[in-house]
C-alpha cells in the first residue's frame, strides 16, 4: 500500500470460508479500470478450517487480517473491518462473492458523480447462471402477510403480492431500491461513519436491512447497477448451520420491527406483526428440516 489513501476498502468477514476466500480476494486483485488502490481487510471469526492461516500465508501484507479468537458474528466483524478502513469508499463483500473485473469500476462510475447516492449494488449471478433476486423492499406489515399467507408464493411476479422481493422486476434496469443484499455493496465511507457502522444487536441477519433503512432515513439513495456483476455462491457459510441461521434470521426481523416499526404502531398491530413473523419462522424451519441431509 502506498502512502496515498486507497480509493476502496473491501471488508470481508469469514467463518469457515477457506474454500471461497482465495477466489474472492483474487477477484478483487484482478479488478480493472480503477484509478486508485484497493485495501482489503479480512476479519476471520474463529474459523476451524484454517481460513485465517491461509489468508496470512497466501497474501501476506496485501491483506489486513484480523483473526478473532471467538465468533463475533457478521455485524461486529464488519465493524472491526470498518474501524481500520482507509478508503474513500467501503465495499462490504461476502467471501462467497466474486467481483467481475469491471465490477468495481462500474459501481464507482455510478456512485461518485451523484452525491445523493449513498450506496450502490451490482447484479448477483448464481452458480447456475441465473440472476439472484437480491433486492428487497423494507418488510412492511403487508409483506409479512403476503409471506405468512403464501400469497407471494402463489403470485410471485406481481407487485401486489410479490413486491417484497421486487417480484414484478427482472433486474435488467438500473433503479433505486430499498435494500440490496450486502453480499456486495459499495458505500461512501462518510455515510458509513455517520451511521456508526452496523448495529451489533443484529448479530447475523437484518443488520443490512437496518443499515439501509438508516441510510434512507438520512436521505441517502441506494442504487442497483445491473451493468456491474458479481458471482455469488449464495450462502456458502450460512448453509453450514441452516436451521440455526433460520432462527437468527427471524430474530433479526423481530428486532427490526421492535426498533423501527413498533414506536409508530398500535399494540394490536404490533402483536399481529409479531405473530406473522412467528408463522414465517415456523414455516422456514419446517422447510429447513425437510431439506436437511
Amino acid at each position: 500500500m502506498s502512502g496515498t489513501r486507497p480509493l476502496v476498502t473491501a471488508c470481508i468477514v469469514t467463518w469457515n470460508s477457506r474454500e471461497q476466500i482465495g477466489r474472492c480476494i483474487d477477484a478483487l486483485l484482478a479488478s480493472q479500470g480503477i484509478a486508485g488502490e484497493i485495501q482489503i481487510v479480512v476479519v476471520d471469526n474463529d474459523s476451524a478450517d484454517g481460513t485465517a492461516a491461509f489468508v496470512r500465508e497466501a497474501y501476506g501484507a496485501r491483506v489486513t487480517l484480523i483473526a478473532n479468537d471467538a465468533n463475533r458474528y457478521y455485524a461486529a466483524g464488519n465493524n472491526q473491518a470498518f474501524a481500520v478502513a482507509e478508503g474513500e469508499h467501503v465495499l462490504i463483500l461476502n467471501p462467497d462473492a466474486y467481483v467481475e473485473p469491471d465490477c468495481l469500476a462500474t459501481l464507482l462510475g455510478a456512485l461518485e458523480p451523484d452525491s445523493g447516492i449513498a450506496a450502490v449494488a451490482p447484479r448477483l449471478i448464481l452458480p447456475d447462471g441465473s440472476v439472484q433476486r437480491s433486492c428487497r423492499r423494507f418488510p412492511a406489515p403487508w409483506w409479512l402477510l403476503c409471506e405468512a399467507a403464501l400469497l407471494r408464493r402463489a403470485l410471485p411476479r406481481t407487485r401486489a403480492f410479490g413486491g417484497y422481493f421486487y417480484g414484478e422486476w427482472d433486474y435488467a434496469d438500473a433503479r433505486e431500491v430499498d435494500q440490496p443484499m450486502t453480499s456486495c455493496m459499495l458505500l461512501r465511507s462518510a455515510e458509513l461513519r455517520a451511521l456508526g457502522g452496523f448495529d451489533e444487536s443484529f448479530e447475523m441477519f437484518f443488520n443490512d436491512v437496518d443499515l439501509c433503512y438508516r441510510l434512507r432515513e438520512r436521505g441517502g439513495r441506494i442504487r442497483f447497477v445491473p451493468e456491474a456483476t458479481c458471482l455469488h455462491d449464495h450462502g456458502a457459510s450460512t448453509r453450514q448451520a441452516r436451521r440455526s441461521m433460520v432462527r437468527k434470521s427471524q430474530e433479526g426481523m423481530g428486532r427490526f420491527y421492535d426498533k423501527h416499526y413498533r414506536p409508530r404502531m398500535s399494540a394490536v398491530g404490533y402483536a399481529l406483526c409479531r405473530a406473522l413473523i412467528a408463522v414465517i419462522g415456523a414455516a422456514r424451519l419446517l422447510l429447513a428440516r425437510r431439506d436437511a441431509p
